[in-house]
């Protein structure tokens, strides 16, 4: 696939955009909507947001070499923008979100490529890794990197297509309507949706909301494209067992799906199972233990089937690949004690996994950290209360919680029969980390699980410096 090239003159209408000065032949090339990471020849962007106004660096873009700047506010005086025009190309717009927007939505429009979109409550980051891990080993792809998933970072992963073959982007949301936007913009020919959770039910008000929030993911889809479905999801299962006319295809291992995992087995360090294939049956080994990475798989392995790339491949992509940090990342420490990091982000749905992987393994004791579970409105107690139960359910040895929400696991825990000397319920991270100091012993398996912004780094970091 050759780059498609993409020229300011062939874009200016579609971003409501005035040439202030410079040449409207000049080709856009790597964008940016920070200017410290503006090279020479780039195009930089300027964004408004709550806190920080894009357009007062126009002129640090253009003192870094950024060949076209386009601003919705023009900041600098004529004099102070003089000994650019010979060098540098300005362009004002309307507005600056939608400007860079439509220079996706254009971008797009110039490759004929698969493009395979993925959401989902939970896990949306780790299925785009596996998926783009396994389709890496036919084709050269391009994926959004981290979780650049909103109305900016998606944008900015399009306008990153070179001579790619395929692109794999990610799609969060927090409202309704989102996602419809964002798949508009991407307009995917393979749809994922891994699962419909609780996250951002405090704002969506049911899961019924979410469903549909998600389903969103087909307002864009190409009209002959395939939606690939989590059939073990419950949600999911009873929408797919009704006539939408949408074509799709289906992953699990409860329910009879078109790609089936059975046998499976978690190990310490990962997890095994196996489908089966033109009456052959396969081994998979995933990177990472738990079922999530098996269902992770599975999704991997429908979207590989559609876009066909040998099984082996397949096998060895997801055996080998790498995940985001702070994913079910596992240390052995020194006396044997195991630490399990997961707390880039946290719902009912994960905790529960995780919890389940922390009682798998070999050590004496288990001790949980769990935190606070964000963006659940008025769904906050119960849903911390159900994570509670989960505990006692698991019979996990020593619970450490931190936060206020977080108190509602702990409380439960201990109405649950969970004994009280047990139980350690912290307001800060210093304090958990005191705690477990104090607590620890040889043979201790620990996990840590939280949303991103309760910041249990600081626990794993306090922790750590004993060792």
């Amino acid at each position: 696939m050759k780059e498609k090239e993409m020229l300011l003159r062939d874009v200016i209408t579609k971003i409501n955009g005035v040439i202030a000065f410079g040449n409207e032949n000049e080709k856009i090339t790597d964008v940016s909507t920070d200017t410290r990471t503006i090279k020479e020849g780039d195009t930089f962007i300027a964004l408004k947001g709550d806190n920080n106004n894009g357009n007062e660096y126009l002129k640090t873009a253009l003192e870094n070499g950024a060949k076209i700047c386009i601003v919705d506010e023009i900041l600098l005086s004529d004099d102070e923008l003089k000994k650019y025009k010979k060098s540098a190309t300005l362009v004002q717009v309307k507005n600056g979100r939608e400007a860079l927007i439509e220079l996706a939505r254009y971008k797009r429009s110039l490759y004929d490529i698969p493009v395979v979109a993925i959401t989902g409550s939970v896990g949306k980051t780790t299925t785009k890794d596996t998926i783009a891990s396994v389709l890496s080993k036919k084709y050269k792809v391009l994926k959004t990197e981290g979780n650049f998933n909103n109305s900016v970072g998606l944008p900015l992963t399009i306008l990153k297509l070179k001579d790619h073959e395929v692109l794999v982007v990610e799609m969060g949301m927090n409202h309704l309507g989102e996602i419809s936007e964002l798949t508009c913009i991407a307009r995917p020919t393979i749809s994922v949706i891994s699962n419909i959770g609780t996250s951002h039910i405090g704002m969506l008000g049911s899961r019924e909301n979410i469903l549909k929030a998600k389903l969103e993911i087909i307002d864009g889809m190409n009209q002959d494209g395939i939606l690939i479905l989590n059939n073990d999801n419950d949600m999911l299962h009873n929408w797919n067992k009704k006539n939408h006319g949408i074509k799709t295809k289906t992953f699990g291992i409860e329910n009879k799906s078109d790609v089936q995992g059975f046998d499976v087995e978690h190990f310490e360090e990962s997890s095994k199972f196996l489908i089966s294939k033109e009456n052959q049956n396969y081994e998979i080994t995933t990177s990472k233990p738990g079922l999530p990475f098996v269902m992770n798989s599975l999704s991997a392995l429908a979207v590989g089937e559609e876009l066909e790339v040998e099984i082996n491949d397949m096998i060895d992509a997801i055996k080998n690949m790498e995940m985001t940090k702070n994913r079910m990342d596992i240390e052995k420490l020194d006396g044997d004690i195991i630490l399990i990091k997961d707390y880039y982000n946290a719902s009912y749905e994960s905790i529960k996994p995780g919890l389940e992987y922390l009682m798998s393994l070999d050590g004496k004791r288990k001790i949980a950290i769990l935190g606070d579970i964000k963006e659940l409105g008025k769904f906050s107690k119960e849903l911390h209360e159900k994570v509670g139960k989960e505990v006692v359910s698991q019979k996990v040895n020593i619970l450490i919680t931190v936060g206020e929400d977080a108190k509602y696991i702990s409380k439960e825990a201990m109405k649950e029969g969970m004994d009280k000397a047990t139980v350690f319920e912290c307001d800060t991270n210093d304090e958990a980390v005191k705690v477990l100091n104090k607590i620890i012993k040889q043979n201790d398996n620990i996990l840590l699980k939280a949303s991103n912004s309760m910041k249990f780094d600081e626990i794993y970091k306090g922790f750590m410096e004993q060792f």
